[in-house]
């Protein structure tokens, strides 16, 4: 009898340790695929190991598995929130790992491998991005489609299902590949999931290409200059009361430099001032003059006080040095800017560094005017990791924008591969909207992306500026523009129809 029990018991071992590996394997993969590794080959493919895990497994082992596997992925991917807060990072890490768990256990539900699955299991997997990206105001970080930033082709379907589209063909194909790896299927089950899966793929690849190398409709406008400063301010510089004329002195340099090239717009990142400019009149008018001086607009972040309530803002001064407008953030940093249900969660303030801002109320569009142009320009401001939300960006452009502007503070995170991740996000941004997109940071990667989503110009971890001429595409706005998440709705009936049938059979 003990000879079969240590039989089994080794057995049981080897099973584990089996499926912990391709867990982990799962994990590796799919962080390999972002940035700083940026394989976004290994997307398509990296949830098989977690796949052939859940064969067989009951409904908690998938979820437990499922979970490991997050906990795994989102500590290799957002290592570098420990920069800002240790528990905040192992909290939000054991939160973000719960969609993994809840994605195994939709697998282990949905039932044999068929065509229903094929589609069910990529619908289950946006639904779930989807609803991370709204809940407790949202984290919409490292979406699977996100992966595919650089692969030009594949993300150009994302000005009609916006970034949803990419995540669901990527996670499509994952499917197709196991359901065709599976030994226990027909040869003609296995066809029929192929072709399925080819067919969106290469549908998606026709379409890409001709967006890509089409002629855009720039219905003869002048292209706009503009020039992004990057000063590269380390994080504990920039509210030490000391250094605010240094901070400056930095800034009105690398401006002097960018103006030499006669732009038409210069942008500094997210809260450039070190002073808040209504509290310390001598910055504002030494800023006032200095716009006056380089006779040429620009565009700055800014902490802004007003009514006892302070903003994380966009000013535009115009180059006579008066102010053109102003953009308060809509959507704040929960725990970092603000905290929800403050009687509840006021005793993290002392876990992590919490600010005071109030909510913006008001999607600004901001109005460049040239002496050679007309009409106007109109532009849009995300402030921060404004830029993950699509919705934001949909309604600026449904309001006119002609370019977008994210500026954005990411010296938070030390030299890391935050930077390029929030970067991802700006890309999808431009091509949901096929529109123009300048990106200025105060440290970490500063660009220019064309509404094909390809990054024209990029500054990274370095003191200096970028000045590009951008092309301003015409008046008809985007698929996505127009109707959004639409493609939200076609993946709920993909679950329900892949869901009920199975519930009515059992």
């Amino acid at each position: 009898m003990r000879p079969v029990l240590e039989f089994l018991s080794s057995r049981v071992l080897k099973l584990s340790l089996r499926n912990y590996s391709l867990c982990i394997l799962c994990a590796l993969l799919l962080i390999l695929s972002f940035p700083d590794f940026n394989l976004w080959i290994c997307a398509w493919f990296g949830f098989l190991p977690l796949f052939f895990v859940l064969e067989g497994k009951n409904r908690i082992k998938a979820f437990l598995f499922s979970y490991f596997t997050g906990v795994i992925f989102w500590a290799g991917t957002i290592y570098w929130l420990i920069h800002v807060t240790l528990p905040g990072t192992v909290i939000l890490i054991l939160y973000l790992a719960l969609y993994f768990g809840f994605f195994g256990l939709i697998v282990s539900c949905s039932g044999p491998l068929t065509l229903r699955f094929t589609l069910l299991i990529p619908s289950a997997w946006v639904l779930l991005e989807y609803l991370r990206s709204h809940l407790l105001t949202g984290f919409p970080w490292a979406l699977l489609g996100y992966s595919q930033y650089l692969n030009l082709p594949v993300i150009q379907i994302a000005d009609i299902t916006g970034v949803w589209g990419v995540s669901f063909l990527v996670m499509l194909v994952n499917a197709a590949v196991y359901s065709v790896l599976g030994s226990r299927f027909s040869v003609l089950r296995k066809k029929q999931i192929f072709l399925l899966s080819l067919s969106c793929v290469l549908l998606s690849l026709i379409y890409g290409y001709y967006r890509i190398y089409r002629t855009p409709n720039t219905e003869h406008r002048t292209p706009i200059k503009i020039s992004v400063i990057q000063a590269n301010i380390p994080q504990e510089m920039k509210w030490d009361a000391r250094v605010k004329d240094f901070i400056f002195g930095e800034y009105f340099a690398l401006t002097r430099q960018a103006a030499a090239d006669k732009p038409d717009l210069i942008i500094w990142p997210e809260a450039a001032s070190p002073a808040i400019l209504e509290e310390e009149a001598v910055y504002f008018d030494r800023l006032k003059a200095f716009t006056r001086q380089i006779h040429t607009p620009l565009l700055l972040g800014a902490v802004v006080s007003e009514d006892s309530f302070y903003f994380n803002s966009a000013l535009l001064l115009s180059k006579e040095g008066s102010a053109l407008g102003r953009y308060d953030k809509l959507h704040l940093v929960p725990f970092g800017e603000y905290i929800p249900l403050k009687n509840i969660f006021g005793f993290l303030q002392t876990v992590v560094p919490i600010g005071e801002v109030a909510f913006g109320k008001d999607y600004t569009i901001f109005q460049l005017s040239t002496v050679n142009r007309q009409p106007s320009t109109n532009f849009a401001v995300l402030i921060c990791f404004e830029d993950l939300f699509p919705e934001l960006s949909r309604e600026f452009s449904r309001r006119g924008a002609d370019f977008l502007v994210n500026i954005t503070n990411d010296a938070w995170y030390k030299k890391t591969s935050a930077p390029y991740q929030h970067l991802q996000a700006s890309v999808f941004r431009a091509v949901e909207n096929r529109l123009p997109l300048a990106r200025a940071a105060n440290t970490g990667v500063s660009a220019f992306i064309s509404p094909q989503g390809r990054i024209i110009s990029l500054a990274a971890f370095t003191k200096g500026y970028k000045t590009i001429d951008i092309a301003l595409a015409g008046k008809n706005r985007a698929f996505y523009t127009r109707y959004g998440d639409i493609f939200i709705f076609a993946c709920l009936i993909f679950v329900l129809y892949g869901i009920i049938p199975a519930f009515l059979k059992r």
